[in-house]
């Protein structure tokens, strides 16, 4: 009985991944031939000055939900709250991706915000911290337990797109930190599987430097990924997760522009693999 229950365990995690890898793949292929409003929204200046595309992006955040989504052996309110979650901060990263300013990043929004300007990373901040919490509400029964997730949902969302400042190296985060929740049982590895599976999808066009994810692909898929997390965690779990993304939002500009976090042994031929080759690093 209990092999029993873990080969079928095993084949759920898999057809959660399958389904959010297929489902990335297709709509990133619809994205490409009918843009949505105009191709030129979608197209960026990266790091090394290449021509790159969003769409990788928006269809990781439509994979990942619609694989959640559909998944068997998730509770209603679970995955409820979980594909809430991706598709706001996706939406909310979408807004910044169009929106957004270079100039102002990080800590910068919430001090528009005190002086009275409400940019599109203050938007973001509000709506995905209330995306977050909204999920807490929907998955934890206790006050605190609630809000803790919601600092996990919106942190985990935050950590994703702080990495995302080379070709392939979000994606790579989302599969690295997901991938031993698909060691766990129940719910919480059916909800990694899926940012997970997305995150695969796209790795190859992302660090190829055809496509990028993007304010919209990253906030999604760690959104995604903070639900997970959550529904695996208790109270003590949830504030180490917690305690850990808030030191990661106060070192942001650090972890976003300090290549030599990148170029320990070992991270340095991870982050690598893949990419094109540039002169300027």
């Amino acid at each position: 009985m209990g092999k029993g229950v873990g080969v079928e365990a095993r084949s759920g995690r898999v057809s959660v991944g399958v389904a959010a890898a297929g489902a990335t793949r297709v709509a990133y292929g619809l994205l490409r031939r009918r843009p949505p409003v105009e191709a030129r929204m979608w197209r960026r200046t990266n790091y090394a000055g290449r021509g790159v595309e969003l769409y990788g992006g928006l269809a990781a955040a439509a994979g990942a939900a619609t694989a959640v989504a559909a998944a068997r052996g998730v509770a209603l309110r679970t995955r409820i709250a979980a594909v809430g979650a991706a598709l706001a901060a996706g939406a909310c990263g979408a807004y910044d991706d169009q929106y957004g300013s270079p100039a102002e990043k990080g800590l910068a929004h919430l001090k528009a915000l005190r002086e009275g300007r409400f940019t599109s990373g203050a938007a973001k901040l509000l709506g995905i911290g209330a995306a977050g919490l909204a999920a807490g509400v929907l998955l934890k029964t206790h006050p605190a337990d609630q809000l803790l997730t919601g600092v996990v949902i919106a942190g985990t969302a935050h950590a994703v797109n702080l990495v995302d400042v080379r070709p392939g190296r979000a994606a790579k985060a989302v599969i690295a930190v997901g991938a031993p929740g698909l060691l766990r049982r129940g719910p919480a590895a059916l909800l990694a599987a899926a940012p997970v599976g997305a995150a695969a999808a796209v790795l190859r066009d992302d660090v190829s430097e055809r496509t990028m994810l993007g304010d919209a692909g990253a906030h999604a898929l760690g959104a995604a990924l903070g639900a997970a997390v959550a529904v695996a965690n208790g109270r003590t779990g949830l504030l180490l997760h917690a305690a850990a993304l808030v030191a990661m939002t106060v070192t942001g500009d650090r972890i976003s522009t300090d290549e030599r976090l990148w170029k320990a042994p070992g991270v340095r031929h991870v982050d690598s693999w893949g990419r094109v080759a540039h002169p300027y690093g």
